[in-house]
């Protein structure tokens, strides 16, 4: 049995968990603000994002890359001050977001959009580069969610929450992505965020299965950590304690409300990525 203790309670809707310097930041959506959390949960507000917060990332420089979900531009918090740093909006695609994203090495974002609109639509991933510059390196994606980077920097790894799989790619030294492949087929799992853990397994939020369970490639479970009635949307690491975004509903009106999102947290036997 794995202890679950609260961390942070009275948020709306927390997603994108990143473990940074000492502590978790992550994003609110319809409280419009990103938080850092440190292990006792104290709680300092980093950003206000009227266009709703989701991926978060960091440049080499230290900065924060924040995505500005609803009105799709990337934003970077420096010193206190946010600026905009690239413009996201897929050009044609009404009814697109961008969503959930992670920053390389070398300071390139890649973040997910997502669709509302239709039954199961297909969107793309996208990269931002440092200099700003938008590309489409990957299409036909159903709901990209949760990406994360090997520590080698060689693969790219993404939920893809409609299609019920993590899907893999290699990440070339150019930024490219190539050699699409499943890396774990999650039949009757609906993953959002995803967090790998120093062993190569990846810890997923199952959206639609008030749980997260950990994977290793090839799909096989190894753990699962139940939530109640609280649907896990969201999952970060911060050495042996697992961090899970939780809430009883993902409805905007319901969430921005009532305040019930949780992060809870337990203990994992295996750690963090250094």
């Amino acid at each position: 049995m794995n202890m679950l203790e609260t961390l942070v309670s009275g948020g709306a809707f927390f997603e994108g968990p990143r473990w940074h310097d000492g502590r978790l930041w992550v994003s609110d959506f319809w409280r419009h603000e990103v938080y850092a959390v440190s292990p006792s949960g104290d709680t300092e507000t980093v950003a206000s994002v009227p266009g709703s917060p989701s991926g978060l990332g960091w440049l080499p420089d230290g900065s924060l890359l924040v995505v500005s979900m609803t009105d799709n531009k990337l934003l970077r918090v420096h010193e206190g001050e946010t600026t905009l740093y690239a413009d996201l909006s897929p050009e044609g695609q009404v009814g697109w977001m961008s969503n959930d994203m992670v920053v390389d090495a070398q300071g390139r974002a890649y973040i997910g959009t997502i669709d509302f609109t239709g039954q199961i639509p297909l969107t793309d991933l996208r990269r931002v580069d440092p200099d700003g510059a938008v590309t489409v390196v990957a299409n036909d994606m159903a709901f990209p969610n949760g990406p994360a980077i090997t520590p080698d920097g060689k693969t790219l790894i993404v939920a893809e929450s409609w299609a019920q799989r993590l899907t893999a790619f290699t990440l070339e030294p150019d930024g490219a992505l190539t050699d699409r492949r499943i890396w774990a087929d999650l039949a009757g799992i609906s993953p959002d965020g995803i967090a790998l853990d120093s062993s190569g397994a990846v810890w997923v939020a199952d959206a639609g299965g008030n749980r997260a369970v950990r994977v290793q490639e090839g799909g096989h479970l190894l753990d699962e950590i139940s939530t109640g009635d609280l649907g896990v949307f969201a999952c970060a690491l911060g050495g042996n304690t697992l961090y899970l975004c939780t809430a009883p509903t993902y409805d905007p009106a319901e969430a921005a409300k009532n305040h019930r999102a949780q992060i809870l947290t337990t203990h994992v036997p295996t750690p963090a990525l250094p």
